[in-house]
């Protein structure tokens, strides 16, 4: 399964279009969001968009593996890989560890243009741990890309990825702070995955640990994206 995982991040990181869109686009939007008509006060604001935009880059990443699952299913390669001595529960996993490295570039390429061109500035304990956390926490939406990688078309799976990515982002507050929503879309917000997995790194970046309910929140998506991956790829077990 290691060679299986090298040549997948291989074959993901020499993608032009992931480059661009899962690294590329968030620092853009990162650093368009947090200096255009900025002033002096705008130092918690470079803060906390800094941490969710790297959520959503991260985000971004992770579910796109969804659409590579789906082009692999299109061209027989995932038909290819059941005649090779690795079980398709390997081919699974193998495709989930792919995406958790391929999530970390997102990750740590908005942080720098955070600290370097931001000026953000952080412990050296809270760098490593929101960019732990921000790792992990990708999982839930990992299992919703690989969901919908074996559950739909290569077509229908990267429309259905990009507009749940765009959606999340919105209301789970990654481009704009909960604080200015109403209050019962500020009570939706607080709820939905994108949101808990930004709070991850935003109470690292305020010194303290997150709250349980946002652990809460992030672990009952898991079990319902975590579910979801497995009855897609039983489905398309039965037709390959």
């Amino acid at each position: 399964m290691p060679d299986y995982v090298r040549l997948e991040v291989r074959r993901t990181l020499r993608d032009p279009g992931f480059v661009i869109f899962s690294a590329g686009m968030p620092v853009l939007m990162y650093l368009l969001f947090t200096n255009l008509g900025a002033d002096d006060g705008a130092a918690a604001w470079k803060t906390t968009a800094m941490v969710g935009m790297a959520a959503y880059g991260a985000l971004g990443a992770a579910v796109s593996v969804g659409t590579g699952i789906a082009e692999d299913r299109s061209l027989g390669w995932l038909r290819l890989l059941r005649i090779t001595p690795m079980r398709p529960r390997q081919v699974v996993l193998g495709r989930a560890v792919t995406s958790s490295v391929t999530v970390l570039p997102a990750i740590l390429t908005v942080l720098a243009a955070g600290a370097l061109a931001n000026g953000v500035r952080l412990d050296a304990w809270q760098w490593v741990v929101l960019v732990l956390l921000l790792w992990v926490g990708t999982l839930p939406f990992t299992l919703f890309g690989i969901g919908n990688g074996y559950r739909h078309s290569a077509q229908t799976a990267g429309v259905l990825n990009v507009a749940t990515l765009m959606g999340l982002a919105v209301i789970g507050g990654l481009w704009f702070p909960v604080e200015a929503f109403p209050g019962w879309l500020r009570a939706v917000a607080e709820y939905t995955p994108a949101h808990g997995f930004a709070e991850l790194g935003w109470a690292t970046t305020d010194g303290h640990a997150p709250a349980l309910t946002t652990v809460a929140v992030l672990v009952g998506w898991l079990a319902v994206f975590g579910s979801y991956a497995v009855t897609s790829y039983r489905k398309s077990a039965r037709t390959l």
